[in-house]
């Protein structure tokens, strides 16, 4: 278990890569989505791992840069803040494939085990060229991942409605609490 690594994971357009902005703002070490990439670098080559095109490729792509991911944030001093991950990913391919989200992970547990969880917030959600799902959707996503990590034996600290900049304050108490 690593415990310098945090991930932040929930509902799709939840605000978590605006609190991994502002985390990385502050000097924290960030990990982008890797769902976001693929479909940028989709959009810009053949198209053919785009979740709305191939699911179960873009998933068996996700977990791979996921595992990449890790690997290369070891080296990385102090907490590494993840925007969704490898787990996020390991749900999408036992979905669009039913691989066994464990068979995916393994057994080592990748992050800390206390998790940050965007809760489903209609007022800001938005869908947009690399985002083309729907809010339902985008539910049905989080209550697979939220199943999926409390299986796992995560524990789910759910985010408050709150600003970028205080969301990304709630997470850093929580965290200074726990070490303590």
């Amino acid at each position: 278990m690593s415990v310098k690594f945090i991930l932040i994971t929930g509902c799709s357009g939840g605000g978590k890569s605006e609190i991994l902005r502002e985390l990385s703002a502050r000097g924290f070490a960030t990990v982008p989505e890797p769902g976001r990439r693929i479909v940028a670098q989709e959009l810009s080559g053949s198209g053919q791992a785009l979740p709305w095109v191939d699911m179960g490729a873009f998933a068996r792509r996700a977990v791979l840069m996921a595992q990449r991911d890790l690997r290369s944030a070891v080296t990385t001093d102090g907490l590494v803040f993840f925007d969704r991950g490898l787990i996020d990913a390991a749900v999408a391919l036992n979905f669009a494939t039913t691989q066994p989200y464990r068979k995916t992970l393994g057994q080592k547990r990748h992050f800390s085990k206390q998790v940050f969880f965007a809760p489903p917030w209609p007022e800001i959600f938005a869908s947009d060229t690399e985002r083309r799902h729907d809010f339902t959707s985008a539910v049905a996503e989080t209550s697979r991942l939220e199943t999926v990590l409390l299986d796992l034996g995560y524990d789910i600290c759910p985010l408050p409605k709150w600003s970028v900049k205080e969301r990304a304050d709630y997470i850093l108490d929580r965290l200074s609490r726990s070490e303590g």
